[in-house]
């Protein structure tokens, strides 16, 4: 049997072979070219503009309670109705496979930095030509077995930098979901809301069809006596259809919002007509809300968190681009077996091998990296605008919510007194006109007035809570924080 080397004036000695190994990892160590990503200031004002009196203060919200705001609204249906568009919503479940593909994509980048490793085993049976240069005719066997190693050394880390982005990209991803997670739990709530203000209109449309009714019978009555003429008649008659043909519509306003929230919840629309069928309140706000400042919120905001990820994937990918201007350098090596004789394959007189570096460099191509680079800058400073654009808008998100918020809670105060003094002068009213005190354009004034007021009550109850939820997603809640991660997913280059 052989000695494994045998020094001589055709080989290099296995020393410097070992040489340059050591060189090529001192050199793995070399700077990472392009720019060193560090999150932009955040500019934030220390206070909210809007002026909501005592409605809200600015200690920072409970983390459980924002996460899970809807709880703080004490309607269990609602509860039941969120959580199953958090298990069922299709777009959630695309987001989540979206955050599937981004770590995929980013382990298969983590890869890039090891060594790759082929195997590979050839049989042949092969015959040379008798016509050809050697003019043989000869058959003869061949087998070859072996190993195809290589190793990329990240000189000056393009490859580093696409795992920066490619981490990025993870979290942004992550921080997507989280967007859509909180826009959905928001969406369903109002959902509700409108269904639960369309019952109680429906609901006051039906109690005024009833009183509407019993003045147009007394009128009937009234005029079969001849103790009237026909004009309150048809006056209260009129009046009464029109508060009829009111129905349909709100019927029809009704199915919709079930419709819709079943779909949120991933089910074919009528799937919760039997759970939300029964008539219930809606929901009320609690008396004081927490919202904290707004450098708390723009940290909590996941579109903000989102666009701030995605600066740092196009940062990274700058250096990415940069790093093709120098040259590159792999280590490749082979080692295997051949033999014209399967009986001899084995034997250690049959080995071969070969290592050393392979290095390319372009040095020409008519400027197209330094096209790319320019490339890459120009995305890294349109990420940059749009996480700016995305904190003014989450600050003017915020802001009208709570104005709208603290106006509607007003209004909804001056409505419910209107309605309380409507309801006495409606009742007054008809008893003068059963007196014979007044004509019954007075009943009808203060009829239509009752139920319009009415009407804007409960439109005001329900846009008062859709504000609040629209606040409570304005200021990042409907979604809970991952813990931190360990082991390879704390991994960052």
């Amino acid at each position: 049997m052989q000695r494994p080397w045998k020094h001589d004036g055709n080989r290099r000695p296995m020393a410097h072979t070992a040489a340059l190994l050591l060189v090529a990892v001192v050199l793995v160590g070399c700077a990472t070219v392009g720019p060193d990503y560090s999150p932009p200031a955040m500019k934030a004002p220390p206070t909210w503009q809007a002026d909501g009196g005592d409605r809200w203060n600015e200690s920072p919200p409970p983390p459980q309670s924002l996460a899970r705001w809807w709880d703080t609204l004490g309607d269990p249906v609602l509860t039941r109705l969120v959580q199953e568009a958090l298990s069922g919503n299709l777009d959630l479940k695309s987001a989540e496979a979206r955050i599937r593909e981004a770590r995929a994509l980013r382990g298969i980048q983590r890869a890039s930095l090891f060594p790759s490793v082929d195997g590979s085993a050839t049989a042949l049976r092969q015959r040379t030509s008798q016509n050809g240069t050697a003019g043989s005719g000869v058959e003869t066997d061949f087998y070859q077995a072996g190993f195809d190693a290589g190793w990329e050394l990240d000189l000056f880390g393009g490859n580093r930098r696409a795992l920066e982005a490619a981490q990025a990209d993870w979290e942004a991803a992550q921080a997507f979901r989280n967007e859509v997670q909180a826009s959905l739990a928001a969406e369903v709530a109002r959902n509700y809301v409108e269904l639960r203000t369309y019952q109680e209109r429906l609901a006051l449309a039906r109690t005024n069809i009833g009183i509407q009714k019993a003045t147009y019978e007394l009128n009937l009555s009234r005029f079969q006596a001849g103790l009237i003429d026909e004009l309150p008649l048809q006056q209260s008659l009129y009046n009464l259809e029109h508060t009829r043909s009111q129905v349909p519509t709100l019927q029809a306003g009704l199915q919709a919002s079930k419709n819709r929230l079943a779909v949120l919840l991933g089910k074919a629309p009528g799937k919760l007509d039997s759970l939300l069928s029964q008539r219930a309140p809606i929901p009320a706000a609690p008396p004081s809300l927490a919202v904290g400042i707004p450098a708390e919120a723009l940290r909590r905001r996941p579109d903000v968190r989102r666009a701030e990820r995605e600066l740092a994937a196009a940062t990274a990918r700058v250096g990415e681009a940069t790093a093709d201007l120098y040259p590159k350098l792999r280590l490749v090596g082979t080692i295997g077996l051949e033999s014209l004789l399967s009986g001899n394959l084995l034997e250690w007189a049959s080995r071969f091998w070969s290592v050393g570096p392979a290095a390319a460099w372009k040095i020409f191509d008519a400027g197209a990296i330094r096209k790319t680079i320019q490339v890459r800058n120009a995305q890294q400073e349109q990420a940059l605008l749009n996480y700016e654009a995305t904190v003014l808008k989450a600050l003017e998100e915020v802001e009208n919510a709570l104005t709208t918020y603290a106006k509607e809670e007003q209004r909804l105060e001056r409505l419910e007194k209107a309605v309380e003094a409507a309801r006495k002068a409606e009742a007054a009213a008809r008893d003068r006109y059963q007196a014979g005190l007044v004509d019954f354009t007075d009943v009808l004034d203060t009829q239509r007035t009752l139920q319009s007021f009415q009407d804007e009550m409960a439109q005001s109850r329900g846009a008062a809570i859709t504000n609040l939820i629209r606040l409570y997603k304005a200021l990042g809640g409907g979604w809970t924080p991952e813990p931190a991660p360990s082991g390879e997913e704390a991994v960052r280059k």
